[in-house]
């Protein structure tokens, strides 16, 4: 059974709201906006079951973890622990972001754009590597938390820098995307452990932050790049039969074409400049429907971003692949960038095609007056290759992204597209399942 793991950033501190870094000191604590967010996630979180649940004992973290723990119903005891305790920046602590750029402005570089290699020397001498050290930390808590929880569900409020680093180092990212990904205060992610740690995990979602009232992360200066956001199109009957569909053109079913206004409803504030899908039925009658609230945008198509193809498989039923081909589905599941589908493509030909077309889409979209904001509606495997590249993992890591019909991913090039990404969210799907932050969206085969 697979073992859930939600993972919540404490509410707004008061270093927070003056931009002060914060690290391990312990004087700042919530503000009231921090305290009433924390009041949402428990309400969000009020109806599963939560098995454990830990935190960091700084007081920021543990103050949002208590106001959680009582808008839950039975909730377990809460247990802090040092090892969910934030980055330790001895040097930066109680200095405004501001002062620290100016005054280590060398080793602020350093810490931006390699931060595994960014180091403090103490007033000993001696070398500390911060993020180094907190990808262990968190590497060290997975491996005393997830053998005690098998099968349960475990609720953790720590911080941004610690919440990176479980999350990076749960499935397979390197500590130098550690800018890569964001963690908004109180947002919610989902992480699904398949057994202890160093076996596949799954991420469910990244930064979820529609329970307190906001769609999408806002884009966070400085911001001179496009922001694009990538859409799964909507449930087909094939989706729903879990039969692989691969390249054949299934349309939307009902259901499918629901998923795609509530979409729409989602974004429809969300100003949008361009839109892009896949050549393919399901994903264009996805993008139109989003579009009607935006209807001044054209929709351009692309072939580089249809499915992968399946082949032989395309139609069949899983049981009827397992009879036929048992060991090359097993290997699929194990190994998908071993397998060659027979008569079809390779994850690598899928994962080749698709990060050319986003970047490319990114690049076309860089160069402009002001930052643009762009709809990208594809497939299951293709926002899954993406995802991948974008976080610097493998075609081997295929099975570590979760993409739900209709999922919402947010992605932003603060610097263009010669920069770094970085992901805000990820398979945001709360406007499909009346708030719920799980992803209920239908399995679908792939």
């Amino acid at each position: 059974m697979a073992t859930r793991v939600i993972i919540v950033r404490h509410g707004q501190s008061t270093y927070n709201a003056q931009k002060i870094i914060q690290g391990r000191c312990d004087e700042s604590v919530l503000t009231d906006k921090g305290i009433a967010d924390a009041q949402q996630v428990g309400q969000a979180l009020n109806k599963l079951q939560i098995d454990a649940f830990y935190c960091s004992p700084l007081q920021r973290a543990k103050q949002t973890a208590e106001t959680i723990w009582a808008g839950l119903e039975n909730p377990p005891q809460l247990q802090p622990t040092d090892k969910l305790m934030e980055i330790d920046l001895p040097l930066w602590e109680k200095l405004k972001k501001d002062e620290v750029m100016t005054r280590f402005t060398d080793e602020y570089r350093q810490w931006k754009e390699n931060p595994h290699e960014f180091k403090m020397t103490l007033p000993d001498g001696t070398d500390h590597y911060p993020v180094g050290s907190l990808y262990k930390q968190a590497q060290g808590f997975w491996q005393d938390t997830i053998p005690q929880h098998e099968g349960e569900t475990i609720l953790i409020t720590a911080h941004n820098g610690i919440n990176r680093c479980l999350i990076m180092s749960a499935i397979g990212m390197s500590s130098d995307r550690y800018h890569s990904i964001q963690q908004s205060n109180c947002c919610i992610s989902i992480l699904n452990f398949t057994g202890n740690f160093g076996e596949p995990v799954q991420l469910e979602s990244l930064n979820q932050t529609s329970h307190l009232g906001i769609p999408i992360p806002p884009v966070r200066p400085p911001h001179n790049g496009p922001r694009l956001l990538m859409v799964r199109h909507g449930e087909t009957n094939w989706n729903k039969e879990s039969r692989f569909q691969g390249i054949k053109d299934i349309p939307l079913n009902d259901n499918g074409r629901s998923q795609g206004r509530k979409a729409g409803t989602f974004l429809q504030d969300v100003p949008i400049d361009f839109a892009v899908s896949s050549s393919m039925m399901r994903p264009k009658e996805t993008a139109e429907i989003i579009l009607q609230h935006h209807q001044d945008v054209p929709l351009s198509t692309t072939s580089e971003l249809i499915e992968i193809c399946h082949g032989l498989w395309e139609g069949m039923l899983e049981a009827e692949i397992q009879a036929d081909y048992p060991d090359l589905l097993q290997q699929w599941k194990d190994k998908p960038e071993t397998v060659q589908m027979p008569e079809g493509e390779n994850l690598q030909q899928v994962w080749d095609r698709g990060v050319a077309a986003w970047n490319k889409i990114a690049e076309e979209h860089s160069n402009t007056e002001t930052p643009q904001t762009g709809l990208v509606v594809a497939h299951d495997a293709i926002n899954k290759v993406i995802l991948c590249y974008l976080l610097g993992l493998k075609p081997e890591n295929f099975w570590n992204i979760k993409q739900g019909n209709c999922a919402v991913s947010v992605i932003d090039y603060p610097q263009g597209a010669s920069g770094k990404p970085v992901l805000q969210a990820i398979n945001i799907t709360t406007h499909l399942s009346g708030g719920s932050i799980i992803d209920k969206t239908a399995a679908g085969a792939l």
